[in-house]
């Protein structure tokens, strides 16, 4: 395989047409934040009158399979949701997940036992000593997440619903520290139990709600003590709960199915994890990948790094947000998805999950305070949903790149853009590019021996779309 293209510029290689029937022209896609675009459709570009300087990519060298886009189903989300009346409520859903008309969300990722985006600390194991388990049940997760968790996957649709579950903290009954927030590690007396109970939630699920669970992360953010609900694994910790435990009791129940996702943590520490996890093989036989978070790093090559050891194990990202819970909505955060996103998928990031799906006036609620940004935002007094410019941002990529695409190599085009295209499984290509600058660039696209004129305003994201023939 080629060696990995510049994060810079773009262009596309295009199949030739068939005699006698025309070349498909390029759909052009915008959001810019000084004329108002939001995925507006733009006019195809005209032909470009000088290709020396132009924009290529080569569709025959493909890198990684795309999994997806989503985001988080908290039961902050879903209680902000249920503030709505019920059809703006499953308007929200539908501009997610719906395959026509939304953008099109296929993952979701939500919680095991409560995490800070919910409404308080509860665990489905709240009997100290239970062992067995015999007292678990999904009763905390009915009143706010579980109609969520259901409305997606209906509107998503029967087999493109890919749900990942992710613990924060098993019940306080199992850790050093006897409670869920604040650190604190699993006790290993009770390490058996924790990992039964992932396999008692996927059963619970399949069950009870006719749900089922598509990925487990092993635990949220191992080497962070928050003050909310976690729990602190060493890279070698989490080595052997999977070794040991999570992943023979996955087996044991028949549901080596389910994905097994490590580290799901930050970049910085990304190779330390990959290295324990992945480097043994007794671990890595049980899991499928890992998942990596934005906070603290922005070293996007530690996945190409971390891939080019570990070839055949996927990377997910499976959070990230714009935290501290003021200026909500800025057109700067938007502009950071876009960086994210072309950073990470360049470097063989295989999906994206962002974090909460909607939040309220303050980028809650948050059992602890913790606020964040969020996509869209309800004014639970007033009623009003704001998409922000975050979820314009984030379309670009999710509505244009299916599952299944390839992210093919790029070269070229002026500095100042951020750009990457992929090949999508029906044939189509598409191109992503942002401008985060105060001034719009101007730059030609190549296609095949043809080229485009192409000019991206300031601030702005476009997305060119060349249908298959």
């Amino acid at each position: 395989m080629r060696p990995h293209p510049a994060l810079l510029g773009l262009g596309l290689a295009v199949m030739l047409a068939p005699v006698g029937r025309a070349a498909p022209s390029w759909q052009v896609f915008e959001t810019a934040r000084d004329s108002g675009h939001r995925l507006t459709p733009r006019s195809a570009p005209p032909p470009a009158p000088d290709t020396s300087a132009a924009a290529r990519i080569d569709a025959s060298v493909r890198f990684q399979e795309i999994i997806g886009f989503g985001g988080t189903l908290t039961e902050s989300s879903a209680w902000v949701l249920a503030q709505l009346p019920p059809e703006r409520r499953l308007e929200v859903i539908r501009r997610y997940y719906d395959p026509a008309d939304g953008i099109g969300y296929t993952l979701a990722r939500t919680h095991l036992n409560s995490c800070d985006f919910s409404l308080s600390i509860w665990s489905l194991t709240e009997t100290p000593g239970d062992y067995e388990l015999h007292d678990f049940t999904l009763a905390p997760m009915r009143r706010w997440l579980m109609p969520l968790l259901h409305d997606a996957a209906n509107t998503a649709g029967a087999g493109r619903f890919k749900l990942v579950v992710s613990p924060w903290s098993p019940p306080a009954w199992m850790k050093t520290n006897g409670q869920m927030d604040g650190g604190g590690s699993l006790r290993g007396e009770y390490a058996p139990a924790w990992a039964r109970c992932y396999v008692k939630f996927a059963e619970a699920m399949r069950r009870e709600e006719g749900l089922e669970v598509w990925a487990f992360t092993v635990q949220n953010e191992p080497e962070a003590r928050q003050v909310w609900e976690s729990c602190l694994y060493s890279p070698e910790q989490e080595r052997a709960f999977v070794r040991d435990h999570l992943g023979p009791a996955l087996a044991a129940a028949g549901r080596s199915d389910i994905k097994l996702i490590g580290h799901d943590h930050n970049r910085d520490i990304l190779k330390a994890h990959a290295d324990a996890l992945l480097g043994d093989p007794a671990t890595a036989r049980y899991l499928w990948g890992l998942g990596l978070h934005w906070y603290v790093s922005d070293d996007f090559a530690a996945s190409s790094r971390v891939h080019a050891k570990y070839p055949d194990k996927p990377i997910l990202f499976t959070e990230g947000c714009w935290e501290g819970g003021e200026n909500l909505g800025r057109w700067e955060h938007g502009e950071g998805y876009a960086r994210q996103m072309i950073g990470d998928l360049s470097n063989w990031v295989a999906g994206y999950i962002d974090w909460n799906i909607a939040l309220d006036q303050r980028g809650g609620p948050n059992h602890v305070g913790n606020f964040c940004d969020a996509p869209v935002l309800v004014d639970t007094t007033t009623g009003e949903v704001t998409y922000t410019p975050a979820f314009y941002y984030i379309a670009h990529f999710s509505k244009f790149v299916r599952p299944g695409a390839r992210r093919v190599a790029s070269a070229g085009g002026p500095a100042g853009l951020q750009s990457i295209a992929f090949a999508n499984p029906d044939g189509s290509l598409v191109a992503i590019v942002a401008n985060s600058s105060d001034a719009a660039i101007p730059f030609s696209l190549t296609a095949g021996q043809d080229a485009v004129a192409c000019s991206t305003p300031a601030h702005a994201i476009q997305t060119y779309v060349l249908p298959s023939l």
